[in-house]
């Protein structure tokens, strides 16, 4: 089994149906498309309601088509705090270090997806140099954040190379490792990569996942790997209508990872990333669905609520009773926002 990059792959898949080929070409000429040989199986084994999950997930749909005017081409607004090529200061203690901008899967609702799966997609050997040398005169950076694209799509040696540069700069303690590999690719969590990510200084993965039937037995053993190895996980979460906005199955997801060591760190409310409106929910859905999971969840499966304010302002938690037509960045800052 191979990956699907194209419409006419999804289509001899039975992912789509002939009738919509033409408007998914439109969409995949747009927005990447890739599903890995793991996601595939899972959306042809799976029960019906898991199929139904893991497609709309990975699946591109006619719904991508529909932009809405307060959608953004960069919605998080990592453009105007891009220091230098592949690396985003917009914090003053940390900043992103993106070095490829290829990810195994490309999510529907990502609010990069005007940005990843294109041509140029890893940074060159001088750009990752400027990369380094921008963090190195930045002594405020406490931590770095790899991200991207997805930087586990990389190979070990690659990996353990970028990680000994950010060893050896010595106001970086922390390092930390965004990424969806684990969930849709687990075979890439091999012994070589768990060695690559062994380093002096710490290193904590985050890892993306969704719903509870991303847990399939290769998820749970390539994360079971980096923990033994004694590598922190913490997950972010992204809400997604018709997907987790119930306490039921977001709960269940909260426990699924408990269970599996990783600790529950951010729940996402949607960015607004062009043609994304079907999957965003409203912030009060969300506020109700945090209500809902506190007391009736070990304390150890509550997330953080946050909101990515557009344009570049940082996240803030979002709190459980007021509401956020106006929202207020952590410099004291006042900015719209257009809640669903």
């Amino acid at each position: 089994m191979t990956h699907i990059r194209t419409s006419n792959a999804l289509l001899k898949a039975g992912f789509i149906e002939e009738d919509k080929l033409e408007a998914i070409t439109a969409v995949t000429k747009k927005f990447s498309v890739s599903l890995t040989p793991q996601i595939i199986e899972a959306i042809h084994s799976g029960s019906p309601e898991d199929r139904r999950v893991m497609q709309k997930q990975f699946v591109p749909s006619i719904e991508e088509l529909n932009e809405s005017s307060s959608e953004l081409s960069d919605p998080i607004g990592d453009k105007p705090h891009e220091a230098v090529r592949g690396v985003v200061h917009r914090y003053p203690d940390r900043c992103l270090l993106m070095p490829i901008e290829a990810c195994p899967v490309y999510c529907r609702f990502c609010f990069r997806r005007e940005n990843v799966g294109k041509k140029k997609q890893a940074l060159t050997e001088e750009e990752l140099r400027q990369a380094f040398c921008y963090i190195r005169e930045h002594p405020e950076i406490w931590e770095v954040i790899l991200s991207g694209g997805d930087p586990l799509i990389l190979k070990p040696k690659t990996v353990g190379e970028i990680l000994a540069e950010l060893e050896n700069i010595p106001h970086v303690d922390v390092i930390r490792i965004h990424t969806r590999v684990p969930i849709v690719d687990s075979l890439r969590i091999t012994k070589e990569m768990v060695q690559a990510l062994k380093i002096s200084k710490a290193v904590y993965v985050i890892v993306h996942v969704n719903h509870p039937s991303e847990f399939s037995e290769p998820v749970k053993q390539a994360c079971a790997s980096l923990v033994d190895a004694g590598i922190p996980m913490l997950s972010q979460t992204v809400l997604l209508k018709d997907i987790n906005d119930t306490p039921e199955v977001m709960g269940a997801l909260m426990r699924t990872l408990v269970k599996n060591r990783i600790k529950p760190y951010y729940l996402h409310q949607g960015d607004l990333a062009k043609g994304t409106s079907h999957f965003r929910t409203s912030i009060k859905k969300g506020q109700a669905l945090m209500k809902a999971l506190r007391g009736h969840y070990s304390g150890l499966c509550q997330p953080t609520y946050m909101l990515d304010i557009p344009g570049g302002h940082g996240k803030i938690p979002i709190e459980p009773s007021r509401t956020y037509d106006t929202v207020q960045d952590y410099q004291g800052n006042l900015h719209e926002y257009p809640d669903s």
